[in-house]
């Protein structure tokens, strides 16, 4: 079934009608739809990943145009497990947003819009038709991120749509500088015309200098991320969650299939300062997002300067131009989505708990949402490299990369940055469990914190009631439920508690870490083969 690979782009963008078509009639429409089409996406990426595992990679020409004319998808081992993700992430987001919210029907036809652009994303091989898969993905974004309703929310959309469009004219400039030198834009079309027009021609490296920079904007490397910071903390915490782990996964990817499906390593062999300045500059990322990160007191911006470092290793990864390093890229590039998301979810969670998302509130959280505190922290050493979870398998990799490739630079940075990742969490996991809650300020507040129902329950992740929130009340907190005392009278009915919802996401990403990590060989035995193609 060959045709599952444009049913991943086409579905998700037919079912984001549904929500404005029937929202005003039908004011759950939107999260209906939206869970109808992450099941559908999953089911075609399964059908996908079945394919390209029992018979290799395969393409499909769109209306039946051959390429390099036609547009063509191409499905392999690298990019059927990122539909894969896309999928997972599609569907813990709307699991999770059915109580978290948004609730508007503008929030679930943009989340699928998005959707729909970061699975093109991954499986186009066309240059041009990644600009527009890019775009889609950009745009939705955009209005994702202005869904937070708020002074700073549009402020933060603003920026990233003025720094957006600048990343994706570079990009689009890039493409046009590589169609006058060679006349094709198909990926695999452009990897057999360069050699003929020369690597150091001055439109091809024009052309490649303006792709990366273009695709550096949107995977926010230094100093290049300004957009990130604000749009991460200022999202809903669902909108959040879905960005940190697919859209600059989305530009990282495109960088690697720019310089391994359409430059190849005889570019790096020929020129072999561009893809050089290319580590330069992701690792300072790593160690400038980090030492951010550390100096951060919102949690929220603290994890929004760690994926400036986290895609800074990985696209450190693939510039380092060897088989064991961008496989160590593409493993963080995916084992860093999940992580990340469940991160997201794992703070607006707590944050509803403990009264706000500072390091400092997270004090003593853990006795009130044990739970979920735990996920958090098993997610935190993840991304830091603690094996067996997926971070030390991807960051191994890389570090191993490095120095295979004489880069003992590289592998410096790869161990500094695991140190300050460590920093920024240690002190995070610190408060949860090492710190008492602050006291309360009243005494109807101390009456209820002592209240053994209220410990037990209201302020615990494991007695929430999914169906407690209503769809207006929800968009704003992780959940907050009238519960039964002893008596079996309601008390404190405004004691904030974790949805299950939240629960499960965190969890299930907590475990898929640590499941991921304990079969990276598994993951490296199907990107060989794609990665034996560019480095026979």
């Amino acid at each position: 079934m060959t045709d599952a690979i444009a049913l991943l782009v086409v579905v998700p963008i037919v079912l984001s009608l549904a929500p404005i078509a029937v929202g005003k009639a039908w004011n759950r429409s939107g999260w209906i739809a939206a869970a109808l089409a992450a099941l559908v996406h999953l089911g075609l990426s399964l059908t996908v990943a079945a394919r390209v595992f029992a018979t290799g990679s395969f393409s499909y020409a769109v209306g039946d145009y051959a390429p390099p004319f036609g547009i063509e998808l191409v499905a392999d081992g690298v990019s059927a497990t990122l539909v894969l993700l896309v999928s997972a992430v599609t569907l813990a987001v709307v699991v999770y947003a059915r109580t978290a919210g948004p609730h508007t029907s503008g929030f679930y036809s943009g989340l699928l819009l998005l959707t729909a652009g970061v699975s093109g994303v991954f499986v186009t091989g066309d240059l041009f038709n990644l600009y527009v898969f890019i775009e889609i993905t950009g745009l939705a974004t955009y209005a994702l991120v202005a869904t937070g309703r708020s002074p700073a929310a549009a402020m933060a959309s603003l920026k990233y749509l003025l720094v957006g469009t600048i990343g994706a004219s570079l990009y689009l400039l890039g493409v046009g500088y590589l169609y006058i030198s060679t006349g094709t834009l198909n990926m695999a079309d452009l990897a057999a015309t360069l050699p003929s027009v020369g690597y150091d021609s001055p439109l091809v490296l024009t052309g490649f200098g303006l792709l990366v920079v273009g695709l550096a904007v949107k995977a926010a490397l230094f100093p290049l991320h300004t957009w990130q910071p604000g749009a991460y903390a200022e999202s809903p915490d669902s909108v959040t969650a879905y960005i940190s782990a697919l859209v600059s996964t989305a530009a990282a990817y495109a960088l690697f299939r720019v310089i391994y499906a359409v430059f190849t390593p005889a570019f790096d062999a020929a020129v072999p300062f561009a893809l050089d300045a290319l580590v330069i500059l992701a690792s300072v990322s790593v160690v400038v997002g980090s030492v951010l990160a550390v100096l951060q007191s919102d949690l929220k911006r603290m994890l929004a300067y760690s994926s400036v470092a986290q895609f800074g290793l990985v696209i450190a990864g693939f510039a380092i131009a060897n088989t064991t390093a961008v496989t160590g890229g593409l493993i963080h590039l995916v084992g860093h989505a999940i992580m990340k998301a469940g991160l997201f979810v794992g703070v607006g969670a707590l944050a509803g708990v403990a009264g706000g998302r500072t390091v400092d509130d997270l004090a003593g959280v853990a006795d009130r949402a044990p739970i979920v505190s735990a996920a958090f922290a098993v997610l935190a050493f993840a991304l830091v490299g603690v094996p067996p979870a997926v971070g030390f398998a991807g960051k191994t990799h890389i570090a191993l990369g490095a120095v295979d490739g004489g880069r003992w630079g590289d592998a410096v940075v790869a161990v500094v940055s695991t140190l300050l990742t460590l920093a920024y969490f240690a002190r995070v996991v610190e408060r949860m469990y090492f710190q008492d809650a602050p006291a309360p300020e009243s005494a109807a507040d101390a009456d209820a914190s002592a209240d053994p129902v209220n410990d037990g329950v209201l302020a615990s992740d494991g007695g929430s009631d999914p169906g407690a929130l209503d769809a207006a009340d929800a968009s704003d907190a992780p959940g907050a439920s009238d519960a039964p005392d002893a008596n079996g009278a309601a008390d404190a009915p405004d004691a904030p508690t974790v949805s299950i919802e939240a629960r499960l996401v965190v969890v299930a990403a907590a475990v898929g870490a640590v499941v991921l990590g304990l079969f990276a060989t598994d993951l490296v035995a199907v990107f060989e083969p794609v990665l034996e193609v560019y480095f026979e």
